[in-house]
């Protein structure tokens, strides 16, 4: 308040960078950023930009007016943790991989912590009443309308192939993306469809399927049953068939069972519970025909998702099915990374050395089978050999051990904390967000699976909105746009 009587100007910078931070969201591999601040990898976020502002003009002054918010306790003993397992690698004399030193990854792997604390911090603490939780939503839903709807210009090389065409669309996303197009998949505005698939399923589908579910809008507008809410989720579900991610698809029929099991009986089906049970066995066991109907239609247009059933058709297949659809690498990596604890189990062996280790702790098997193991394996003059485990969690172990990984484990656990709080609010609109942050829950599962970065402002976007919204719902609120 003392700021806004001083600067009368200063809420509405605010919330103009905050605006634009939401807006940029999608746009994750931005071509033109300087080499300093991560301008040679591939994770380059936009957001960055307006990020650095706010963390100027309003997260900083939060801070030093007020204390952060508890469940971000376990965030900065992780965060101090895994700086010092760092920076002790600098103690074991570890030679050089490919001209990349210890001191080098080091400096870029903080540097990327750092700034994923930053996204964390900034959107945890933004957020002060329910107008702000509003206005957040609905510029979150903005910057992806704009994602998806050139989501849905891509798809017309898909479904209708032109070379002038995709050569055209592929010119357009050079202003947003490091990495061109690909001729079968969709990549959205980012560097690849499966982040692509991500964004959808993490960072927009769980607040979009909350909404739908609990009746509950960001927005005035309705029209019966129709809201933006669901309109997005429509588009978001349609965009998604064609990134042909196979994560993205598990992720997306999860939350849709989830959203079918947690929706609210109705009046006819609440006394007699066998009804109800027996009515959602048959609408889930519906959906699923469907699903997979429709996702063997859409995935035999492409050859890399119609792995999944055409190991047993194809006559020409060499290995385990597991080679084949190329998840034995995954499971070398993630071993890989479990012998590395092993040898060291305390404080791991500092973020983004997993890479010097590799070589020598893979275990031994034959590598023909798996490409991807002797593209890194093989030096090659340009080829980025730099490797890591691709699981978030055996990262963890691998890089930070087990106090370090106790200490993230126990943000999630705070993160859970701010869910049930959620979910238990006598407020509707609160218990939409706790369902909304349940499902994020649920997607961050599996997306670990497959993600180790911590660059990439997918779960610390999505697990700051749940704990300002946690935060903000502590107080009495009026209510939202309610059915």
């Amino acid at each position: 308040m003392t700021d806004a009587l001083h600067f009368p100007w200063l809420p509405r910078l605010e919330r103009g960078l905050w605006a634009l931070f939401l807006l940029s969201l999608p746009v994750t591999s931005f071509p033109y950023f300087p080499g300093g601040i991560g301008g040679r990898t591939e994770v380059r976020p936009l957001a960055l930009y307006p990020l650095a502002a706010l963390l100027l003009v309003s997260v900083l002054p939060r801070l030093w007016r007020s204390s952060a918010p508890r469940a971000t306790v376990p965030l900065i003993a992780f965060v101090f943790l895994a700086t010092a397992s760092t920076l002790l690698a600098f103690t074991r004399g570890i030679d050089p991989v490919i001209g990349v030193s210890v001191a080098s990854r080091a400096v870029r792997m903080l540097v990327t912590l750092f700034l994923g604390a930053a996204f964390y911090f900034t959107v945890t603490l933004f957020p002060q009443d329910e107008d702000d939780l509003r206005f957040t939503l609905r510029w979150l839903y903005a910057g992806f309308a704009v994602a998806l709807a050139w989501g849905c210009v891509q798809v017309g090389y898909i479904l209708f192939y032109s070379p002038e065409y995709f050569d055209l669309v592929e010119q357009v996303q050079g202003y947003f993306s490091v990495r061109g197009l690909f001729e079968t998949r969709i990549s959205g505005m980012t560097y690849e469809p499966s982040w692509f698939a991500e964004q959808i399923t993490f960072v927009l589908m769980p607040w979009l399927f909350a909404a739908v579910l609990s009746g509950v809008s960001a927005f005035r507008w309705r029209w019966r049953f129709l809201t933006v809410e669901a309109l997005l989720l429509a588009l978001a579900s349609f965009v998604l068939l064609y990134t042909y991610s196979r994560t993205g698809y598990v992720l997306w029929a999860v939350q849709l069972f989830l959203a079918l099991m947690l929706r609210p009986a109705s009046k006819v089906e609440r006394p007699r519970p066998w009804r109800w049970l027996s009515n959602r066995f048959v609408q889930l066991a519906l959906l699923g025909v469907v699903l997979v109907g429709l996702v063997f239609t859409v995935g035999s247009r492409n050859n890399y998702f119609a792995r999944l059933w055409s190991y047993w058709t194809d006559e020409d297949v060499v290995g385990t099915y597991l080679e084949f659809i190329a998840v034995s690498q995954r499971l070398a990596y993630w071993e890989t990374a479990y012998l590395i604890y092993a040898a060291h189990p305390w404080l791991g062996i500092g973020l983004g050395n997993y890479t010097f280790y590799f070589q020598d702790a893979l275990p031994d098997r034959p590598l023909f089978p798996n490409p991807e193991l002797l593209f890194k394996l093989t030096p090659e003059t340009g080829r980025n050999l730099l490797v890591t485990p691709k699981n978030l969690f055996v990262r963890l172990l691998a890089e930070t051990g087990l106090l370090g990984t106790a200490m993230f484990l126990a943000f999630l656990v705070a993160v859970v904390g701010c869910v049930l709080y959620l979910l238990y609010s006598p407020q509707q609109t609160a218990r939409a967000m706790g369902l909304a942050g349940l499902l994020i829950l649920v997607v961050f599962v599996g997306v670990s699976f497959s993600v180790d970065s911590f660059a990439n402002p997918n779960m610390w976007v999505s697990f700051g909105l749940v704990t300002a919204a946690a935060r903000v719902y502590a107080r009495p609120q009026e209510g939202w746009n309610e059915t």
